[in-house]
C-alpha cells in the first residue's frame, strides 16, 4: 500500500479560517492531496461552503444560512472570529479571501486553476430544509463544470460525502459514476461492513468510532472498500490510523500530516 491521500478539513483550516478561500489556497500550497468543504443551500439557490446551519459561530451574522439570500451572506465578515485571520492595508482592512464567504462554484474555479491533480470531497449537509435540491444542485453544478463523469485525465476528482443514507441514494441516482463516502459516526444496527449501501465504497467514520473499534478500518479494508478517517489532527491518532491502514486522513493540519505521511 502506498501513502494515504491528506485532505485538508474545510482547507487549513487550524491556521486560518474555515471555509475561506485563504484556508484553500494554504492546503493548495502547503500540497494537499486533496481539500474536503461542506455545503448547504443558501435561500436563493447557491451552494455555499458553510458548515454549521447557523451563521453565529464562523460568522458576525445570525440565524439561519438556508434564510438568507447570496447576496445577504456576502455581506457577513467569515473570518475575523479565528485568531489567525489575517488583515492588510490600513488598521481594519481586512483581506477578503480570509473574511468573505465562499461559494463553492468559486471552490471549484480555484482548485481547477492549482495547476496539478487534487480531490476534493464535497459534504452535502442534512437535515435541509430544502432536501433532495441540495443534492439536485449540487449536481447540476458539477456537471457545468464538467466534473460529474470521472476522467482520469482530468485534475480535479471529485467526490462526495453525506451521513445521510438518502443523500448518499440520490446521489448514486442523479450521478451515478460520482464515487461517494458514507460518513458514519456510529456504526449503524445491522450494518454491513462487507457491503456499503448503494454502491458506496468508500466509508468515513470519526476519529472517535475508530478508536473505540480498532478492528474496523482493516475489517472495511478486507471487504473491498476504501476508508478515509475525519478529522485526524493529533499526532498520536494519526499514528493510530496509519497503522490500522487507512486510505484518506481528513485534517485541520495537512501541512503537519503530510510531513509525517511522507517522512
Amino acid at each position: 500500500m502506498g501513502h494515504p491521500l491528506v485532505f485538508a478539513h474545510r482547507g487549513s483550516s487550524y491556521d486560518l479560517p474555515e471555509h475561506t478561500l485563504a484556508a484553500y489556497l494554504r492546503a493548495l500550497d502547503e500540497g494537499a492531496d486533496g481539500m474536503e468543504c461542506d455545503v448547504r443551500l443558501s435561500r436563493d439557490g447557491h451552494l455555499v461552503c458553510v458548515h454549521d446551519g447557523r451563521l453565529d459561530r464562523t460568522s458576525n451574522g445570525r440565524g439561519l444560512v438556508s434564510a438568507r439570500t447570496l447576496a445577504e451572506l456576502e455581506l457577513l465578515d467569515f473570518g475575523s472570529w479565528h485568531p489567525n485571520h489575517t488583515s492588510t492595508g490600513g488598521a481594519g482592512v481586512l483581506d477578503e479571501s480570509h473574511t468573505r464567504l465562499l461559494t463553492l462554484d468559486r471552490l471549484l474555479e480555484t482548485v481547477r486553476a492549482a495547476g496539478r491533480p487534487v480531490r476534493l470531497l464535497i459534504e452535502t449537509k442534512h437535515p435541509s430544509r430544502y432536501g433532495r435540491d441540495v443534492e439536485r444542485r449540487l449536481v447540476a453544478l458539477l456537471d457545468r463544470h464538467g466534473l460529474t463523469v470521472p476522467r482520469p485525465e482530468h485534475p480535479l476528482q471529485v467526490t462526495i460525502m453525506s451521513f445521510s443514507l438518502l443523500a448518499v441514494r440520490r446521489l448514486r441516482e442523479l450521478a451515478p459514476a460520482l464515487p461517494t463516502v458514507l460518513l458514519l459516526e456510529m456504526l449503524p444496527r445491522g450494518f454491513r461492513l462487507n457491503r456499503l449501501p448503494f454502491g458506496t465504497r468508500i466509508a468515513g467514520p470519526g476519529l472517535a468510532l475508530v478508536r473505540a473499534r480498532p478492528d474496523l478500518i482493516p475489517a472495511l479494508r478486507a471487504a473491498g472498500n476504501q476508508v478515509y478517517v475525519w478529522t485526524v489532527n493529533d499526532p498520536a491518532d494519526l499514528e493510530l490510523v496509519l497503522a490500522a491502514g487507512v486510505d484518506g486522513v481528513i485534517t485541520d493540519r495537512p501541512a503537519q500530516t503530510l510531513t509525517r505521511v511522507h517522512g
